[in-house]
């Protein structure tokens, strides 16, 4: 019998050797449009699409493949006595082997100017077709779509030799994820354009990045993907400059680490133990601003996160050099910083460009059976609708404070408070069962300093106690949220207190 191979790629990487293979496989080639010609420039003898359906290429391609004389080829199962007749009846010859990748719609979608006319061009339907009936048939077909498998698939079948059943299954299995992405990134494309924000079906599709070598703890296996489509601003982005290997914690905390230095324009340096920032600092120069930071809480940034936005130059990389972290990333290393950071062997070094300010997408969360969604948490602070809810209001000095602990506290666990000045953390209290609790974790480590900053919470007060406790450290100005019927009683203690307090009516839970 015939040995006959179907290949029909837009992507042509690596396709001419394959067929070369093949070909010394003893295989004819049957082939459409732009790999055909590529192939027969190749000098390979080339059957064309049209040759065996019978049928002319029309609409501009968009019909070449669909016909009986290619499907049943690929979908034949030559165990059954009917299918081989029927295939003799109609003299349609078996396809052992066929090689199709698709249309190029991501990278067409990836174009700032691209038109919906033109992605719609772009979605493969002949491709797709093709490729799951021969993953539906891989029994007696072998379907090849990524070009990494080329060369392992041609040798197995130099030389009269044939692709294992096993294979042929990991190949399959590879089409149907393969198929399913494409298909998941056109149905968001298309649900996009539509407005719609919650689908009836939600279909994800995410590219491997890395295997991890384990996950949270080391009994755990774990691994990074990333999206398609790359945001610059994403930690998928960042290129790695020195050091070990992301592990999944590592991934997690540089995560929360960049969605905090996000609010800041000025330079800032935000330090992050455990997905919580420990230390957050902003300043005139970038050294100045991880100073800050590092004041912030000298003990918790031990072996933790650092994020900056500015180059690190030699006098900041001196002072990062002084401790012991796990990751930095920043915009630039300057040659002067790289030469003193990359003596230490394990630090890991990244480079992210900081200044796209898009939105870092919508959240998921995975629970035992489902999912969980939200749209990101992108409300900043709308200074026309603060409402300064006691007798005081807060002084200039003690407006620029609340503002940056407002920036701060959106980003640590709740229940969160935050102790602060104008330029730095003095507290934070992270992950209480309590809002008190979480007050006084902040306040305790902020201490004396407490004395004229100002609090943060991300949630209003059920109670007047976290007053009562910050009026006791010596705080002059709260920011908070509202919203609670006993809100007066706050009020109350504030005013009791002298205590300047300003609701924001937004809070911001994060979990």
């Amino acid at each position: 019998m015939v040995r006959r191979a179907l290949v029909s790629v837009s992507n042509k990487e690596g396709v001419v050797e394959f067929a070369r293979q093949l070909s010394n496989a003893g295989f004819e080639l049957v082939s459409t449009g732009g790999t055909s010609k590529v192939l027969k420039e190749a000098g390979f003898s080339v059957i064309d699409i049209d040759s065996v359906t019978g049928f002319p290429e029309i609409l501009g391609g968009r019909v070449k493949t669909l016909h009986p004389m290619v499907h049943g080829g690929l979908l034949a199962n030559l165990d059954l006595d009917e299918h081989v007749k029927v295939l003799k009846e109609h003299n349609i010859t078996p396809i052992e082997l066929v090689c199709v990748n698709l249309y190029p719609f991501q990278e067409t979608i990836s174009k700032d100017d691209v038109s919906v006319e033109d992605a719609i061009e772009n979605i493969d339907i002949g491709g797709p077709t093709m490729l799951r009936a021969a993953a539906k048939n891989h029994a007696h077909v072998t379907v090849v779509v990524d070009p990494q498998d080329y060369d392992k698939i041609g040798k197995m079948l130099q030389n009269g030799g044939a692709v294992d059943a096993n294979t042929r299954r990991k190949l399959a299995a590879k089409v149907f994820r393969h198929t399913a992405s494409y298909d998941a990134l056109i149905s968001q494309y298309l649900t996009n354009l539509t407005g719609e924000k919650f689908p009836e079906k939600l279909t994800l599709t995410y590219e491997l990045q890395q295997n991890l070598r384990y996950g949270e703890n080391p009994q755990q296996q774990a691994a990074f993907y990333r999206k398609p489509l790359l945001k610059k601003n994403s930690l998928i982005a960042a290129k790695q400059l020195h050091g070990k290997e992301l592990s999944y914690n590592n991934i997690n905390d540089t995560e929360a680490a960049l969605g905090a230095v996000a609010e800041f324009s000025e330079p800032a340096a935000v330090a992050v133990k455990h997905s919580n920032p420990c230390g957050i600092g902003v300043g005139k120069t970038i050294e100045d601003a991880f100073a800050k930071a590092f004041a912030g809480d000298p003990v918790s940034i031990f072996g933790g996160i650092v994020a900056l936005n500015r180059e690190v130059d030699k006098a900041t990389a001196e002072k990062l050099h002084e401790i012991f972290l796990e990751i930095i990333i920043a915009p630039s290393f300057s040659k002067d910083a790289l030469e003193i950071l990359t003596a230490k062997k394990n630090l890991r070094l990244l480079t992210l460009d900081m200044s796209e300010k898009e939105s870092r997408g919508d959240q998921y969360v995975s629970l035992a059976g489902g999912l969980l969604t939200q749209t990101e948490d992108n409300v900043y602070l709308d200074e026309s609708k603060l409402e300064v809810a006691t007798e005081r209001e807060p002084t200039p000095e003690e407006w620029e404070a609340l503002k940056f602990g407002w920036k701060v506290v959106k980003h640590v666990k709740s229940n969160a408070i935050v102790v602060n000045d104008a330029e730095m953390t003095l507290g934070v209290g992270a992950g209480q069962m309590n809002r008190v609790g979480a007050a006084e974790i902040a306040l305790r480590q902020a201490g004396e300093r407490a004395k004229g900053a100002v609090l943060a919470s991300d949630a209003f007060f059920p109670m007047n106690d976290t007053v009562e406790l910050a009026a006791k450290s010596g705080v002059t100005a709260i920011i908070q949220p509202g919203g609670s019927i006993r809100d007066k009683d706050s009020i109350d203690k504030c005013n009791e207190h002298g205590i300047a307090m300003v609701f924001t009516g937004v809070r911001h839970f994060k979990h």
